[in-house]
C-alpha cells in the first residue's frame, strides 16, 4: 500500500461545530483517491473529538472505506462502520450524550463550564475534578458500572476480581447502537486492536478475516485493571493501547498496495514533555 507522500498524505482534522460546518464545507465529488481510511487512536472521554471529526468529515461528503480503531477509538469506529452513513453521526452523538448523562453531582459539575458564575482555574479545575470523581464512584451510564461486591471481594482467580468496574453495559449499548451484520458485511472495512494476556502479542481483530462481535470491540478497550480482560475463543485480551495506540501502521502495511488519503485523529500531543525533561537534564 502506498500513501501519497508517505506522511504528508495522512491529514490532521480539526473538530468545527455543526453550523460552521455547513457554511464551510461545500459538498464536492470524492477525492480521487483508491481508499479513504479513518484512524482513530485510544484516550477515554478525548474520543469525544474523534466523533466531531467525523462530523465535519461526513459535513464534507468524505465516507471513508476504511475504519481502524483502538480503545476508545474501537468503539467510535463499530458506531461509524456498523451504521449507514445517513445515521453515522446521528448514533455518535447518542453514544456521546448517553455515557455524559447528568449524575448527581452534574448540575455543580456544570458550573465549571460558566465563566460567569465561576472565575478562577483553582475552582475551575476543583469542579472538573469533582466531576471525574462522580465518574470514578459510579460510573457512566451505559459504558461502566462498579463492581458490587468490589473486585477484592470477588472469588479468587475470577475475571471479576480483576478489575474495578463492569463493562456490561457497554455491551448493551453497543448491541443497541451498532449493527454487526452490517460490518461483517465488509461494506466498510473495519479493524480494531487489542493485546493477547497470555502471550502479550498484539493482535487487530479485521472484518476481512473475522466474525466481529461487540466483545471484539471491548477487548480493544479492555484497559486493566479498571475494566476486565474480555474472552475470545479461549484467549483473553486487553486495551491496544497497552503496545500500540495508534492503528497506522496496521493500515500501511495490511492493506492493498493503493492510493490512500488517511485521517488519523491523534488525541495526544506528539510532543512529551518529559523528553524536553531528558533533553534539559
Amino acid at each position: 500500500m502506498s500513501l501519497r507522500k508517505r506522511e504528508s498524505s495522512i491529514m490532521s482534522a480539526r473538530v468545527i461545530s455543526k453550523e460552521t460546518a455547513r457554511r464551510s464545507h461545500i459538498r464536492i465529488a470524492r477525492p480521487p483517491f483508491e481508499c479513504i481510511a479513518f484512524l482513530l487512536q485510544g484516550g477515554g472521554a478525548l474520543g469525544a473529538y474523534q466523533a466531531g471529526v467525523y462530523e465535519a468529515l461526513a459535513e464534507a461528503s468524505l465516507s471513508p472505506d476504511w475504519v481502524a480503531g483502538i480503545s476508545i477509538g474501537a468503539v467510535n469506529a463499530a458506531l461509524i462502520a456498523g451504521n449507514p452513513p445517513s445515521e453515522r453521526v446521528e448514533k455518535l452523538r447518542e453514544f456521546w450524550e448517553l455515557i455524559t448523562a447528568a449524575g448527581p453531582w452534574d448540575g455543580i459539575a456544570q458550573l465549571s463550564l460558566a465563566p460567569s458564575v465561576v472565575r478562577g482555574e483553582f475552582t475551575r479545575g476543583f469542579l472538573n475534578q469533582l466531576s471525574a470523581g462522580t465518574a470514578l464512584v459510579a460510573g457512566a451510564a451505559g459504558f461502566f458500572a462498579p463492581r458490587v461486591p468490589g473486585a477484592w471481594l470477588q472469588p479468587p482467580g475470577s475475571i471479576e476480581a480483576t478489575s474495578y468496574y463492569d463493562t456490561g453495559p457497554l455491551k448493551a449499548t453497543l448491541e443497541r447502537l451498532v449493527d454487526f451484520e452490517r460490518i461483517n458485511a465488509g461494506e466498510t472495512r473495519f479493524s480494531i486492536g487489542a493485546v493477547n494476556v497470555t502471550t502479550g502479542n498484539f493482535l487487530y481483530f479485521d472484518n476481512t478475516t473475522h466474525t466481529i462481535t461487540a466483545e471484539h470491540v471491548l477487548a480493544s478497550g479492555a484497559l486493566p485493571p479498571g475494566f476486565p480482560a474480555v474472552e475470545i475463543e479461549g484467549e483473553f485480551y486487553w486495551d491496544g493501547g497497552l503496545i500500540s495506540n495508534t492503528p497506522l501502521q496496521w493500515v500501511v502495511e495490511q492493506g492493498p498496495r493503493q492510493d490512500t488519503l488517511a485521517f488519523q485523529v491523534d488525541l495526544w500531543s506528539a510532543h512529551a514533555s518529559f523528553l524536553a525533561i531528558w533533553r534539559t537534564s
